[in-house]
């Protein structure tokens, strides 16, 4: 399995990457949306972590540009904001699912779910 882990912020890349060590060895990085369109091109991975606000291209938008393109892909977002109307706006962009930074265990059922199908 192979995931793609989008935020701005190195250290919660590390967090995150460190929550799914050990459910997959292929991961990589990106630190906002618009590197994620093309990484999304050059790994095909399996599950995208996508942070909500990032500089250049937000989460919301590089959701749906990748959905566009690539309709197979699955994203879920993870972000620090616990806000219903993000979690609506998530699901509206195509998103699998929203998670909370603070929570990354939950990160582990998206991985499990999908290795299940």
């Amino acid at each position: 399995m192979t995931i793609l882990i989008v935020d701005d912020n190195a250290a919660v890349r590390r967090l995150i990457r460190r929550a799914i060590s050990h459910l997959t060895s292929e991961v990589y990085e990106c630190t906002d949306g618009l590197d994620a369109i093309d990484a999304y091109s050059d790994y095909r991975p399996d599950l995208i972590f996508m942070d909500i606000r990032m500089p250049r291209l937000d989460g919301l938008n590089a959701t749906k540009q990748i959905l566009k393109a690539h309709p197979e892909a699955r994203i879920v977002i993870v972000t620090d904001y616990d806000e219903e109307q993000l979690k609506i706006a998530a699901l509206e962009a195509g998103a699998k699912g929203y998670a909370l930074k603070d929570n990354l265990s939950d990160l582990e059922a998206f991985v499990t779910d999908l290795n299940s199908k």
